[in-house]
């Protein structure tokens, strides 16, 4: 008898918002952080996965973005009517930041990456280096300082 496993889709955080809202989160990302509009799109994604991990586990406090993706969370919670709508779509509840900056290791970002991977989304691995292997503001790899 043969075992078959069903295709799991991958999910990106853009998946999480309409096209409209995705686009105006992250022209505002490339404009108030100066990025180029390809990687704000990269970091608002990647935010919105961990956002909505962060949301569904209630483990915000024990997470971290990196510091590549923290712009994206400025972003999501900058935008507060849209970002407190969303999060009571989500959760039920709103969620806080809890700025947790100070302690990104390379453990925590490990373990922040594979809740995000485990929940069934798309990870950009080049947005999740610790700041000790990259600089600001997205030098790993994919910024004009490497």
């Amino acid at each position: 008898m043969a075992i078959t496993r069903a295709a799991t889709a991958i999910r990106t955080g853009r998946s999480l918002v309409t096209e409209a809202d995705f686009a105006t989160l992250a022209a505002f990302c490339a404009d108030e952080y100066g990025m180029d509009r390809g990687l704000a799109d990269r970091v608002v994604d990647q935010a919105l996965a961990l956002a909505h991990v962060m949301g569904v586990t209630g483990e915000g406090a024990r997470m971290a973005p990196s510091r590549q993706v923290d712009p994206g969370w400025h972003t999501l919670i900058l935008h507060t009517g849209w970002y407190a709508a969303w999060c009571e779509e989500q959760f039920g509840r709103f969620l806080h930041h809890e700025p947790n900056s100070k302690v990104r290791t390379r453990g925590l970002m490990s373990d922040v990456v594979s809740r995000i991977r485990a929940a069934g989304f798309e990870v950009d691995e080049r947005l999740w280096g610790t700041p000790a292997e990259c600089n600001a503001p997205a030098c790993c790899g994919d910024g004009p300082c490497c």
